[in-house]
This record gives structure tokens, sequence and C-alpha cells, in this order.
């Protein structure tokens, strides 16, 4: 089978975005691919964080993932970036041969150095050299991304390209982006893409009474809300959730509601609620007892580590060689 190579920042409980945007995915392409799956905590470090919360996220990141169905290590590979040095090694030598024009260009790089203006460090213009020396150490070939990362993978095509050329090799694959055609979740608040730095996110493990909680402020059609008669479902939030997690019926019967003021938002957002709680109360119920127990993270992680250090070493071996590197 190909190799395919992904990764996912610990900046959070992973939310429901997350899961329907890349961890269902995930969950699919590990029967089809000799996938490999890394929580990348060094790419975390580009943006301010509390150290004291890092390993906290890493290991809960790593409990939701298997409590989803990531099936490490027997369909899969799943460890932590920092337990294997080589990613660090071989971002080095990348940047060696990357054009620095070409990571100006990158639309990610403009966007953060926005977001984090008072923060604007060089981990954030290496940021797609690193993330191509993930997928090139294990010579990955198939890379699973939604459209805002595109950009980065045509990126580690170039680098891959650049040092072949440089020492006259043909070591490193062009890797391919595998486009997911994923199901982009707004956030409660109706307007932004579901974030945790936005806190308008409901997370995967979230409690059945923060659900609803939560569901119960989330904004609905605004202009229904102003003249407190029929609403455009086509404007409401809570209606496209409705779409993601209910059924067919339930969709029509709150679309309809909406329309005619048939239903109340209230008693729409408590079907969605019920709805949203039921899909993933499997998932919460292992995630709880995965990080409750935690030998059992601890021992997946660990073997996945191995995995991608012995792959690793063997890479870097060849690398060092074809530099001339004593």
């Amino acid at each position: 089978m190909k190799r395919l190579f992904s990764g996912m920042q610990p900046t959070g409980s992973p939310h429901i975005g997350n899961y329907l945007g890349a961890i269902e995915n995930w969950v699919a392409l590990q029967e089809q691919f000799d996938a490999i799956y890394s929580i990348v905590d060094l790419h975390a470090l580009t943006i301010e964080y509390n150290p004291t919360e890092m390993s906290r996220r890493v290991f809960e990141m790593a409990a939701i993932l298997l409590a989803c169905g990531i099936d490490a290590p027997n369909r899969c590979t799943l460890f932590v970036q920092s337990h294997v040095p080589q990613h660090s090694e071989l971002a080095w030598i990348f940047n060696t041969v990357t054009p620095l024009a070409e990571l100006y260009r990158m639309t990610q790089f403009k966007s953060k150095a926005e977001t984090h203006e008072k923060n604007v460090n060089c981990g954030l213009l290496a940021y797609p050299v690193l993330q191509a020396a993930d997928i090139l150490l294990y010579k990955g070939e198939v890379v699973p991304v939604g459209e805002d990362q595109v950009q980065h993978i045509e990126l580690a095509r170039i680098v891959a390209r650049k040092f072949n050329n440089r020492f006259g090799t043909e070591y490193f694959p062009e890797p391919m982006e595998k486009v997911s055609i994923a199901k982009r979740v707004r956030g409660l608040d109706g307007q932004a893409k579901m974030s945790k730095s936005l806190n308008n996110q409901i997370d995967v493990i979230e409690s059945p009474e923060s659900v609803w909680e939560k569901l119960r402020v989330a904004v609905t059609d605004p202009a229904r809300i102003r003249r407190k008669d029929v609403g455009n479902p086509d404007n409401c939030n809570i209606s496209s959730l409705h779409e993601l997690f209910s059924t067919a019926e339930q969709i029509e019967w709150a679309k309809n509601g909406c329309r005619t003021a048939g239903i109340g938002c209230f008693e729409c957002k408590r079907v969605l609620a019920d709805n949203i709680i039921q899909r993933f109360a499997p998932i919460r119920e292992k995630a709880l007892a995965l990080l409750e127990e935690k030998s059992t993270v601890e021992r997946v992680l660990a073997q996945g580590a191995e995995k991608a250090r012995d792959i690793a070493s063997g890479t870097m071996k060849d690398v060092r060689g074809i530099l001339g590197l004593y």
C-alpha cells in the first residue's frame, strides 16, 4: 500500500469540526493506506502557549484519536512528533534548499503573522519546511489535507525536487495531496469556522450538559430574532448543524418549522443537542476511560514512536550519505 502521512496539532481537545473535517477521514484512510499519523507538538510551539498544558493536550489528543477509531498500532502508526528527533534534523537540512521567496508566498504565514503580530517568529515562516520534513522523512506519497493546506503540500514537492536536483538523486518522492471533501462546520457564533481560539466550539468529549448549554445560547438566524417570527434556514447555523447530525426527517422538520415559525428555536436546538450527544457518547465514554487508565495510550505512543524512529533513522542515514556528512 502507498505510504500516507498526516499530522494534527495538540492545540486543545478536538472539537466536532476537527472530527468531521479530519479525524473521521483518518479512520477511513487507515484501511486504504500504510498510514502514519502524528501529533505534531513541534508545530504547536510556533504560537504562544502554556507549557504546563502541553503534555496534557498531547495525551488527551492521543486518547481521543484512539477513541474515535484510530486503530494503532494494528492498522496505522500513531506517535508524538517530538519523540522522533529526526523530524527536526531533516527540517534543518531542508531549510538549506528551500527558497526563501517560496516561504514568503505562503498565505497561511501571512494570516498567522497578522493573527500573532506580537510573535512573528522564524518558526511561523519555516512551518511548512518542518511539514515537508514530517512527510518526506517517511517518504510519504499521499497527504490528506483540507483546501487551506494544499499550498503547503505544493511546497513539500518543491523541497523534494530541490533536494533531489541539488544532490543528483531521486531519493525523495514528490507527495500528492488528497483533498478531503471536508464538511465545513461553522462555530456557534454562526460566523467563523469552528475554532478553539474563538471559543465557538463543541468538543468531541463535551459533557451532555455542556453541549446543551452551548447550543442553548448559540446564534440562529439573526433576521428571525429581530422579527420574532419566521426565519430562513439557509441563514441559520443551527439548521446547517442539523444537516450534519440529524436524520432526513428531522432536517426537513427543522427547516419547515423555521420557515413557518411552526417550532421555536429552543425546540429546534434541543433535538440537535440530543443528536450530537448521542453521536459522540460512545467516543466520549471510551476517551474518558483511556484518559483515566493511561497505560494503553502510553503503550500505543511508545510503539508508534519506536516504529517511526526506525523508519526515520534509515532515512537520515541515507540523507547523511547523500550530503557527504561524516
